[in-house]
């Protein structure tokens, strides 16, 4: 396929473009949208430009990607304590990672504008009566009613600004001394010590004690030095909503590339990956690091071609794959993408999203996952990499710092009947915050190994 030859924040208006919602009144969504367009940018091209340059080193095997965060955010419950468990997660994941791996861990959260979900359906029927589909509190309301399920243009401005107080909220929390080593250490400690899982990590918890105490030996003060007080943390999403990605398109004027200011690093869907859809196009002619979803049924064309597309300079850190094959699929369909990538000689990221390929409807009709489904879809992610010979670079999962019950399994064994204890997501079911780092412990070993 040829692409259009020159590239503007336009372009992608002449193509097919998926996922779309069926905005009622385009007056009033080109108002809304003006607004945005002159609203200041949720995050800085030079931002953006940082996060290529690690994962530049993912990309060539000196770092591990940890992409985690919410399925869908939301503008109900939204709150500070919300936001600090979900980063102290992901930060606790990240301290077993770096320690395993023997490498830095790029931190890229699913937070601060993951508010639109793509749908298999337009219209969804209860009790015999159609309605369109919830598609994210960006979009509408999951409340099952007439009015609540129309688009609501209003809804884009709320997602901007409940983005920019949760940036500014995580600004604080990764600069200001939540982030420090010997912290989130102890918070590991804790896992380990009071979960009947978290036992069988009290080696690798050991070890990292013994590392932060020879810190400490050596005259690095953990708890105070700025070098392990602080972490680089980083905002990503799907860029699904692309008349909200135009409105937050902005020309950086120190090198005159266009960047998407609404998250460091964007990503295309399964759904929305066609060649010569919007989304391709409207993604290939901003700068920031881009993702795309890899499911079973993509070949090696198809991904080659996301290659071409997206990355043509060939820049390491540019582009990301995220394979979601299912625990069943992996070994299978993932080693003839990894090899023709290898061969064709792109220089991408390779990340495995343990979730989606795994989702089913329990026996109480809940949407779910089981934990050790997703174990075995991230070691047969690694086992690919290892016949194929290349980098197994990242992880992508979908998770809470709160106490939930949306996935089956894990150290508390969930089984279907605990799934309507605390079944909260607004859309797919999340690891809890035990879970998540029975998870990160269990990639640890991976990567001992």
């Amino acid at each position: 396929m040829v692409m259009t030859t020159t590239w503007t924040p336009d372009t992608w208006l002449d193509r097919p473009a998926a996922q779309q919602p069926a905005w009622p009144d385009a007056d009033v969504l080109a108002k809304v949208l003006d607004q945005i367009s002159a609203l200041p940018p949720l995050v800085f091209a030079g931002e953006a430009r940082d996060l290529t340059e690690e994962l530049g080193e993912v990309a060539q095997g000196r770092a591990f990607l940890l992409q985690a965060g919410d399925c869908a955010e939301s503008f109900d419950g939204y709150t500070a304590d919300g936001i600090r468990d979900r980063l102290k997660v992901i930060l606790q994941m990240a301290v077993a990672l770096t320690y395993s791996g023997g490498l830095p861990v790029v931190k890229v959260g699913r937070i601060a504008g993951q508010f639109a979900k793509p749908r298999s359906s337009d219209t969804e029927t209860i009790d015999g009566v159609e309605l369109p589909s919830f598609r994210g509190h960006i979009i509408n309301d999951p409340e099952f009613g007439e009015s609540a399920r129309i688009p609501n243009p209003q809804r884009l401005l709320q997602a901007y600004q409940q983005s920019a107080s949760t940036l500014n909220l995580l600004r604080a929390f990764t600069k200001g001394g939540f982030a420090n080593l010997a912290q989130v250490h102890a918070w590991n400690q804790e896992f380990v010590a009071a979960s009947p899982q978290g036992k069988r990590y009290q080696q690798l918890a050991d070890g990292i004690e013994a590392a932060v105490r020879f810190m400490n030996s050596c005259g690095i003060d953990v708890d105070h030095d700025a070098r392990l007080d602080g972490v680089d943390f980083f905002t990503s999403h799907e860029a699904l909503l692309l008349d909200y990605e135009r409105a937050l398109t902005r020309k950086d004027s120190l090198t005159g590339d266009w960047y998407d200011c609404s998250a460091h690093m964007l990503w295309i869907g399964e759904r929305t990956r066609q060649l010569d859809g919007a989304h391709v196009e409207f993604l290939r002619g901003v700068k920031n690091p881009l993702g795309c979803k890899v499911g079973p049924t993509a070949t090696p064309e198809q991904v080659l071609g996301i290659c071409e597309a997206l990355n043509p300079d060939n820049i390491p850190g540019r582009l990301t794959l995220i394979s979601r094959m299912g625990a069943d699929k992996v070994r299978e369909n993932l080693p003839p993408l990894l090899q023709a990538v290898k061969d064709a000689g792109h220089q991408v990221v390779w990340a495995c999203d343990p979730m989606h390929g795994n989702t089913f409807t329990s026996d109480l009709g809940r949407k779910t996952r089981h934990f050790d489904a997703i174990c075995r879809e991230v070691e047969g992610f690694f086992a690919a990499h290892a016949q194929v010979g290349t980098w197994a670079g990242g992880i992508h999962v979908e998770l809470t710092g709160e106490d939930v019950t949306e996935c089956l399994g894990g150290g508390e064994d969930l089984n279907h009947a605990d799934l309507e204890a605390r079944y909260e997501t607004i859309c797919d079911p999340r690891l809890n915050g035990t879970q998540s780092l029975d998870l990160a412990f269990r990639v640890a070993e991976f990567l001992q190994g």
